[in-house]
């Protein structure tokens, strides 16, 4: 799936609630219009995102424009890679 509402592949999100409020995440999947998984490669491995509501997201006007380009290519990422695309924005 390509985008629902504001939020893509690749977009940087933050969690408002719950164990990990204020972590940083990147959406590697969109399930539906209310759905989405996130990964960071840390607490949540790219192999078992968190599934997360949409309205529980804060979402950041940061789009990773080669890690969506990868998603949507269905190529693989790492944990490792996904972490260090994080730190390289200054916002971890």
């Amino acid at each position: 799936m390509e985008a629902t509402g504001e939020l893509s592949l690749g977009q940087v999100v933050s969690s408002k609630a719950g164990r990990d409020k204020d972590r940083l995440f990147i959406v590697v999947d969109i399930l539906d219009d209310q759905y989405v998984l996130i990964a960071d490669g840390d607490l949540r491995k790219i192999e078992k995102p968190k599934k997360k509501k949409v309205k529980h997201l804060l979402i950041q006007n940061t789009i990773h424009a080669e890690i969506k380009e990868k998603l949507e290519k269905n190529q693989k990422i790492d944990n490792i890679y996904l972490r260090r695309e994080l730190e390289k924005l200054g916002i971890i």
